[in-house]
């Protein structure tokens, strides 16, 4: 065997290695970014479901290099070296979906988590994150699709490695017809032919909001109520809300390894950018601190300065505690695959409303109320005590409202 053919096989064997790699190590997500030239308000929107094993997760708030920032962490980790989805008071946002096939080594995406940090703490809008990148070339350990948006309207992703990165921006026509960009764990851009994951996902995230585009409701409350929440498997003609399984013995089960709504899914994050540069106060993070299925939004502003106790809380979020003892209720039955599979009689039949029913209930209200105050503050820019009592206010509310809604998690 000559050096030539020793050199072929090692390279074979090399890339073999790392096409496995990148198929195991994905973590799943499914995202989004909306032009603001095509949102109700006039302020485009960021999302992300984020899919991991990870359960635990809070909110917290940083001073970052440049600008203070609140992202979503995972908690127990000390120092907080990643943030998985996060907000600044400049108005620029960021988020991610990990996407393997565009890994470049072994080490690529271990730093997926702390760039995103990095970022808000540095970056006041999209252009600065574009120079970042650009400034970190060959320096980071990435393969990630980043979303980002600022308070100048733009919404754009990045497709991005450890030396490259290729942008894909929402208010390009021949990009993002609609004005939207939607997205899951596979890169256009990847050299690897049908790399990634979260093809079933993107299929049907798509054609959600494709009708959500022709019906004029890209907003906040679709994301939250109808994307991110959505337990529909196309490939399985499941549709468990709309159409239930009938003529089956019970209980009913379904699979959510591959809807929106994961039963991997332990917490979701929507942003919408301020109505203009001037009223950067105005950005606003929407969290769900668990799987969406089993808790309600709660709204929160950078510029608020802290974080409430239940978001945040000194080693845990009792929220996101509150909403895993709904999710043990959901999935009753841990043993192997059978932890992928929601009980669908509880989840349709409790109480009278069944269990999304009693949550959008609670989160209605606060929708309701959010609205309200934001018409306000534009009016007049509040002071930061007054957004922090309002966002504690909520928080409170909805985790005591989720506590007499489901008094068997207390």
């Amino acid at each position: 065997m000559n050096k030539k053919t020793i050199h072929i096989q090692r390279v074979g064997m090399l890339l073999a290695f790392l096409l496995l790699w990148a198929q195991l190590s994905v973590t799943p997500c499914t995202v989004a970014v909306v032009s603001g030239k095509v949102t109700l308000d006039g302020c485009p929107l960021l999302w992300k479901n984020r899919d991991t094993s990870a359960v635990n997760n809070k909110i917290a708030y940083f001073q970052g290099e440049k600008y203070t920032f609140i992202g979503l962490i995972t908690a127990g980790h000390k120092p907080v070296q990643s943030v998985w989805a996060g907000i600044n008071t400049q108005g620029f946002a960021i988020i991610n979906s990990a996407s393997s096939d565009l890994a470049e080594s072994e080490k690529s995406g271990r730093d997926n988590g702390r760039f995103m940090k990095k970022a808000l703490g540095q970056c006041g809008d999209v252009a600065d994150f574009e120079k970042l990148l650009q400034k970190t070339k060959g320096k980071r350990q990435v393969s990630s699709n980043y979303g980002v948006i600022d308070a100048y309207g733009n919404a754009c992703f990045f497709e991005t490695s450890n030396t490259d990165y290729a942008k894909f921006d929402a208010d390009n026509p021949r990009v993002a017809p609609n004005g939207y960009i939607v997205h899951t764990n596979f890169a256009y851009t990847s050299p690897i032919e049908n790399g990634g994951g979260g093809y079933i996902r993107f299929e049907r995230v798509s054609r959600l909001f494709q009708n959500a585009s022709a019906e004029k409701r890209l907003n906040v409350r679709f994301i939250l109520q109808d994307a991110a929440r959505d337990l529909v498997n196309q490939k399985l003609h499941s549709y468990p809300l709309t159409d239930p399984p009938a003529g089956h013995a019970s209980p009913v089960y379904i699979n959510t390894n591959d809807t929106i709504n994961r039963n991997s899914t332990v917490s979701v994050a929507v942003f919408r950018g301020p109505p203009n540069p001037q009223k950067t106060y105005l950005s606003t993070m929407w969290i769900l601190l668990g799987q969406g299925v089993c808790t309600s939004a709660v709204p929160l502003w950078p510029h608020a300065q802290a974080i409430p106790d239940v978001l945040g809380g000194e080693v845990k979020a009792p929220m996101n505690q509150l909403a895993q003892r709904i999710r043990d209720y959901l999935y009753p039955d841990q043993r192997g695959h059978m932890r992928e599979y929601l009980h669908l009689d509880r989840f349709l039949n409790y109480k009278e409303n069944g269990v999304l029913g009693e949550l959008l209930s609670i989160e209605n209200e606060v929708l309701a109320r959010t609205q309200e105050r934001l018409k306000e503050w534009e009016k007049e820019k509040p002071r930061k005590e007054a957004m922090f009592a309002f966002e504690e206010r909520m928080a409170n509310w909805v985790y005591t409202s989720l506590i007499d809604a489901f008094p068997f998690v207390d």
